[in-house]
Protein backbone atom coordinates (compact mmCIF):
# COMPACT_ATOMS: atom_id res chain seq x y z
CA UNK A 1 0.00 0.00 0.00
CA UNK A 2 1.24 3.45 -0.90
CA UNK A 3 0.92 6.44 1.40
CA UNK A 4 -1.50 9.13 0.32
CA UNK A 5 -0.10 12.67 -0.09
CA UNK A 6 -2.02 13.91 2.97
CA UNK A 7 -0.51 11.13 5.07
CA UNK A 8 2.99 11.94 3.80
CA UNK A 9 2.45 15.58 4.76
CA UNK A 10 1.33 14.66 8.28
CA UNK A 11 4.24 12.26 8.74
CA UNK A 12 6.66 15.02 7.71
CA UNK A 13 5.01 17.44 10.17
CA UNK A 14 5.22 14.87 12.98
CA UNK A 15 8.85 14.05 12.11
CA UNK A 16 9.78 17.75 12.16
CA UNK A 17 8.02 18.15 15.51
CA UNK A 18 9.83 15.11 16.90
CA UNK A 19 13.15 16.66 15.81
CA UNK A 20 12.33 19.88 17.68
CA UNK A 21 11.30 17.91 20.78
CA UNK A 22 14.50 15.83 20.51
CA UNK A 23 16.65 18.95 20.49
CA UNK A 24 14.82 20.33 23.52
CA UNK A 25 15.14 17.00 25.36
CA UNK A 26 18.87 16.70 24.61
CA UNK A 27 19.42 20.29 25.76
CA UNK A 28 17.46 19.60 28.95
CA UNK A 29 19.43 16.44 29.68
CA UNK A 30 22.68 18.32 29.06
CA UNK A 31 21.69 21.10 31.48
CA UNK A 32 20.67 18.53 34.08
CA UNK A 33 24.04 16.82 33.75
CA UNK A 34 25.78 20.16 34.36
CA UNK A 35 24.00 20.57 37.69
CA UNK A 36 24.83 17.00 38.71
CA UNK A 37 21.58 15.22 37.85
CA UNK A 38 22.47 12.24 35.68
CA UNK A 39 25.22 11.90 33.15
CA UNK A 40 25.35 13.08 29.56
CA UNK A 41 27.01 10.73 27.07
CA UNK A 42 26.63 9.16 23.65
CA UNK A 43 23.88 6.97 25.17
CA UNK A 44 21.53 9.97 25.09
CA UNK A 45 22.01 10.35 21.33
CA UNK A 46 21.59 6.62 20.68
CA UNK A 47 18.36 6.55 22.69
CA UNK A 48 17.04 9.71 21.06
CA UNK A 49 17.69 8.50 17.52
CA UNK A 50 16.23 5.05 18.19
CA UNK A 51 13.16 6.37 20.02
CA UNK A 52 12.50 8.93 17.30
CA UNK A 53 12.73 6.30 14.57
CA UNK A 54 10.31 4.04 16.44
CA UNK A 55 7.89 6.97 16.99
CA UNK A 56 7.94 7.91 13.30
CA UNK A 57 7.56 4.26 12.26
CA UNK A 58 4.62 3.90 14.65
CA UNK A 59 2.90 6.98 13.18
CA UNK A 60 3.53 5.75 9.63
CA UNK A 61 2.04 2.34 10.42
CA UNK A 62 -0.98 4.09 11.91
CA UNK A 63 -1.44 6.12 8.70
CA UNK A 64 -1.21 2.99 6.55
CA UNK A 65 -3.67 1.17 8.81
CA UNK A 66 -6.25 3.94 8.59
CA UNK A 67 -5.87 4.05 4.80
CA UNK A 68 -6.43 0.30 4.57
CA UNK A 69 -9.30 0.37 7.08
CA UNK A 70 -11.26 2.90 5.04
CA UNK A 71 -11.50 0.30 2.27
CA UNK A 72 -13.19 -2.26 4.55
CA UNK A 73 -16.98 -2.23 4.22
CA UNK A 74 -17.93 -4.21 7.34
CA UNK A 75 -17.68 -1.99 10.43
CA UNK A 76 -16.89 -4.89 12.78
CA UNK A 77 -14.04 -6.08 10.57
CA UNK A 78 -12.79 -2.50 10.26
CA UNK A 79 -12.80 -2.06 14.04
CA UNK A 80 -11.05 -5.40 14.55
CA UNK A 81 -8.43 -4.46 11.94
CA UNK A 82 -7.71 -1.11 13.56
CA UNK A 83 -7.63 -2.67 17.05
CA UNK A 84 -5.17 -5.32 15.87
CA UNK A 85 -2.92 -2.65 14.40
CA UNK A 86 -3.14 -0.62 17.61
CA UNK A 87 -2.14 -3.66 19.67
CA UNK A 88 0.78 -4.37 17.34
CA UNK A 89 1.98 -0.76 17.47
CA UNK A 90 1.69 -0.76 21.26
CA UNK A 91 3.74 -3.96 21.37
CA UNK A 92 6.36 -2.33 19.12
CA UNK A 93 6.67 0.59 21.53
CA UNK A 94 6.78 -1.65 24.59
CA UNK A 95 9.45 -3.78 22.92
CA UNK A 96 11.54 -0.68 22.25
CA UNK A 97 11.29 0.43 25.89
CA UNK A 98 12.35 -3.05 27.05
CA UNK A 99 15.33 -2.91 24.67
CA UNK A 100 16.24 0.52 26.09
CA UNK A 101 16.14 -0.96 29.57
CA UNK A 102 18.19 -4.04 28.72
CA UNK A 103 20.85 -2.55 26.44
CA UNK A 104 23.39 -0.53 28.39
CA UNK A 105 24.36 1.61 25.39
CA UNK A 106 20.89 3.20 25.21
CA UNK A 107 19.74 5.89 27.65
CA UNK A 108 16.35 4.72 28.95
CA UNK A 109 14.68 8.12 29.25
CA UNK A 110 16.10 9.42 25.96
CA UNK A 111 14.88 6.27 24.23
CA UNK A 112 11.39 6.20 25.73
CA UNK A 113 10.48 9.91 25.73
CA UNK A 114 10.32 10.31 21.92
CA UNK A 115 7.48 7.79 21.88
CA UNK A 116 5.35 10.45 23.59
CA UNK A 117 6.38 13.30 21.28
CA UNK A 118 3.81 12.63 18.48
CA UNK A 119 1.00 12.98 21.03
CA UNK A 120 2.46 16.23 22.32
CA UNK A 121 2.85 17.54 18.77
CA UNK A 122 -0.74 16.66 17.88
CA UNK A 123 -2.02 18.40 21.03
CA UNK A 124 0.09 21.46 20.19
CA UNK A 125 -1.12 21.61 16.58
CA UNK A 126 -4.72 21.16 17.72
CA UNK A 127 -4.39 23.93 20.32
CA UNK A 128 -2.98 26.30 17.68
CA UNK A 129 -5.74 25.39 15.23
CA UNK A 130 -3.26 24.00 12.70
CA UNK A 131 -4.26 20.36 12.88
CA UNK A 132 -7.47 20.51 10.86
CA UNK A 133 -8.50 23.17 8.36
CA UNK A 134 -11.47 25.22 9.57
CA UNK A 135 -14.83 23.88 8.49
CA UNK A 136 -16.73 26.05 6.02
CA UNK A 137 -20.02 27.41 7.35
CA UNK A 138 -22.84 24.95 6.82
CA UNK A 139 -26.20 25.72 5.36
CA UNK A 140 -28.81 24.33 7.83
CA UNK A 141 -31.24 23.68 4.99
CA UNK A 142 -28.82 21.18 3.45
CA UNK A 143 -28.12 19.31 6.69
CA UNK A 144 -28.03 15.55 6.42
CA UNK A 145 -30.19 13.88 9.09
CA UNK A 146 -28.16 11.69 11.42
CA UNK A 147 -29.05 8.04 11.78
CA UNK A 148 -30.67 7.08 15.04
CA UNK A 149 -28.72 4.52 17.01
CA UNK A 150 -30.28 1.49 18.62
CA UNK A 151 -30.62 2.42 22.29
CA UNK A 152 -30.41 -1.19 23.50
CA UNK A 153 -26.94 -1.52 22.03
CA UNK A 154 -25.51 1.55 23.78
CA UNK A 155 -26.57 0.88 27.36
CA UNK A 156 -23.96 1.85 29.90
CA UNK A 157 -23.04 -0.28 32.91
CA UNK A 158 -25.48 1.56 35.19
CA UNK A 159 -28.37 2.04 32.78
CA UNK A 160 -31.41 -0.19 32.55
Amino acid sequence: MKLQPASKKEIKRIAAGILVCDILMIAGLFVLSLVGVGTFSYRVFVGTIGGSLVAILNFTIMCLTIQQATEIEDKKRMKAFIQGSYNGRLLLQAGWVVICFLVSHIHLFAGAAPLLFPNAIIFYLNAKGKLMPPDPPRDPSKAIPEEEEDEEENLGPFEI
